[in-house]
């Protein structure tokens, strides 16, 4: 009965000794690492270009009583422009991210303007323009944003010289004139660190945008004396379309930045 007791002790001694050794030579796992997060808050600058269409719905009046003459008609017209701007973002729960943002825009969007019953044609030209608003989007990668924006816009309308439809001087004119108006839009901004580049901090940014502007009336002028000829006035609004591609660098980015525990 004492040798079964003692050969008892001796295996489950054995068996221990087995068990802490297995313990002690398996390896040391560390916890997985968090996935990269892109940090989008800070201050950013940006310039570009772009192309646009305009849009003004007419009629003609008279100068004297303001007297509809013709009906409501759409004149359209296109051209170029240049953009630079800065804003600020923030970003929120994760993947959403909002800011402010103000820029200018320059060049030349050029819509018709016509008076049919004098047979008066000529060009309205959108010179510069300027626009403050706020933008909301939504990280569709890390590097990669996608956006709306909306707010408040002003323009700068420049004059218009007639001719006749043949191309004739009339000696007749628009003045030029400021207008405001709000505007709606949006856009992909994505980081140009791809294709093996390394660009910290450098954007690229697509963006549609919608601009209303309201009605004005202005007289035709005379050439010589810049005064009403009394015959007939313009009312007119605007609606602009424009495409743009503008180059962003951020202040803060230093690319995706990896979470510590």
């Amino acid at each position: 009965m004492k040798k079964i007791v003692l050969a008892l002790t001796a295996v489950a001694a054995m068996t221990g000794s087995a068990s802490a050794a297995d313990l002690a030579a398996r390896p040391y796992v560390k916890a997985p690492v968090a996935a990269p997060v892109a940090n989008w808050t800070g201050f950013y600058i940006f310039g570009g270009g772009g192309g646009g269409l305009s849009n003004s719905d007419q009629s003609v009046q008279s100068t004297v009583g303001a007297v509809p003459l013709t009906i409501t008609q759409r004149q359209g017209g296109s051209g170029w422009f240049g953009t630079v701007g800065l804003g600020y973002d923030w970003q929120f729960s994760g993947t959403w991210v909002g800011g402010v943002f103000a820029d200018g825009q320059f060049g030349s969007i050029r819509s018709t303007v016509q008076d049919p019953i004098l047979g008066y044609t000529g060009n309205q030209k959108l010179e510069d323009s300027w626009a403050a608003g706020v933008r909301l989007g939504w990280l569709v990668a890390p590097n990669v944003l996608s956006y709306v924006n909306g707010g408040y816009s002003g323009a700068h309308f420049g004059s218009t010289s007639f001719t006749t439809l043949g191309g004739a001087p009339t000696g007749v004119h628009l003045s030029g004139y400021n207008r405001n108006g709000w505007f709606v839009g949006g856009g992909v901004e994505n980081s140009l660190n791809i294709f093996g580049i390394t660009s910290p901090g450098w954007f690229m940014k697509t963006e549609y945008r919608s601009a209303f502007y309201d009605a004005k009336t202005r007289d035709e002028l005379s050439d010589v004396t810049n005064l009403p000829t009394g015959v007939n006035s313009i009312r007119a609004n605007s609606w602009n379309q424009t495409i743009s591609t503008s180059l962003v660098y951020r202040f803060n980015w230093t690319g995706p930045v990896v979470a510590k525990y």
